[in-house]
């Protein structure tokens, strides 16, 4: 048996999204003609309350969109220091919208509002404009966790206070929201824009999509055309977004429980040295006496496949191609390790 635990976008296409991808009504979507794609953002703009969405090939892009969209030059953007706009999106930022960053030293990839004011920067020649704040929910690297709406509404206070722009990194929101059982509409009412990952957790092959309103994302349309990013007949990739988005959301909690019953077990093994707490579908844990590689490589002489988080830290983040007898062999493969 082989378990794949290495990121939730490994995932490929059911027979059912396979079937809506073949059967998909295209068009040319650069000039707004693939009709599969309009139901796409369309259907999200409305799951959000929004005006508009505009599809894109990844999260990256979406993400750095909408900071182009929301910024300029010498402006600065605001995030914690684990959010995936800082750590992984090769400092795209300041490559594409020439603007500074500024991390915020959260809990486990969550900020406060009363952190963000310790960091807005005066108006001085000398300073970026701090302009945007940038939450990732769930957070990759605080492993998994997650914002409530209690939570989010705070800031969103603040923000409107401050004149600060707000934008979601939601590869995962949908995590979330089945553990969370808040509505799309409640989120979006919050944000001035939304990036949402279909490829993750939801199993789509292929595509984010980005969510605003009509002025922000036609200038975002301009944006992605100018990264690379406008596609043709991409509505076969749209098809298994609304086929994710119509059939794959409910299931998320389960991926959530297998993750939190894998790190329940942890718990149990010597080795093991700390774990974060595991909220979603996102579990990290640093062993002992021994690099992350040699685990790794322990790990996948028994099948089992996972990725390194530092030098002793792995991580393991579940999803719908895990095989559903997994959790057996998991606890077995993790409960010999050094015997």
């Amino acid at each position: 048996m082989k378990i794949n635990l290495i990121s939730d976008t490994v995932t490929k296409p059911t027979k059912g999204m396979l079937n809506a991808m073949f059967e998909a009504e295209v068009g040319d979507d650069v000039f707004r003609a693939d009709p599969t794609i309009n139901a796409l953002e369309q259907k999200m703009a409305k799951m959000f309350d929004k005006e508009a969405a505009l599809f894109c090939p990844s999260g990256t892009m979406t993400n750095q969109i909408a900071i182009k969209m929301h910024t300029q030059a010498l402006d600065e953007v605001m995030c914690d220091h684990y959010s995936h706009v800082f750590q992984y999106e090769t400092g795209a930022y300041a490559f594409n919208s020439g603007v500074a960053i500024q991390t915020i030293p959260g809990s486990n990839g969550k900020i406060t509002a009363d952190q963000v004011k310790k960091y807005i920067k005066s108006d001085y020649d000398w300073l970026p404009q701090s302009k945007l704040l940038v939450l990732e929910n769930s957070c990759n690297k605080g492993g998994g966790s997650y914002y409530t709406l209690e939570e989010i509404r705070t800031i969103y206070d603040f923000c409107q206070e401050e004149n600060l722009i707000l934008h979601l990194d939601g590869a995962r929101l949908f995590n979330v929201l089945v553990e969370t059982k808040e509505s799309t509409q409640e989120v979006g009412k919050y944000f001035d824009s939304i990036s949402i990952c279909l490829s993750k957790g939801l199993g789509a092959p292929v595509g984010s999509v980005l969510i605003g309103s009509e002025e922000k994302l036609k200038y975002a349309r301009r944006v992605r055309k100018a990264l690379g990013g406008g596609m043709r007949q991409a509505g076969y990739l749209a098809a298994a977004c609304i086929y994710a988005l119509d059939h794959h959301i409910d299931r998320l909690k389960e991926d959530n429980q297998l993750a939190n019953d894998i790190a329940d077990f942890l718990k149990e093994l010597d080795y093991i040295s700390d774990i974060r707490p595991c909220h979603t579908n996102i579990l990290i844990f640093d062993i002992k006496d021994c690099s992350a590689q040699e685990f790794l490589d322990y790990l996948e002489g028994q099948g089992v496949l996972a990725t390194a988080f530092g030098p002793n830290t792995i991580r393991f983040v579940t999803h719908f191609d895990v095989p559903d007898n997994a959790l057996s062999r998991i606890k077995e493969v993790l409960e010999n390790f050094r015997k």
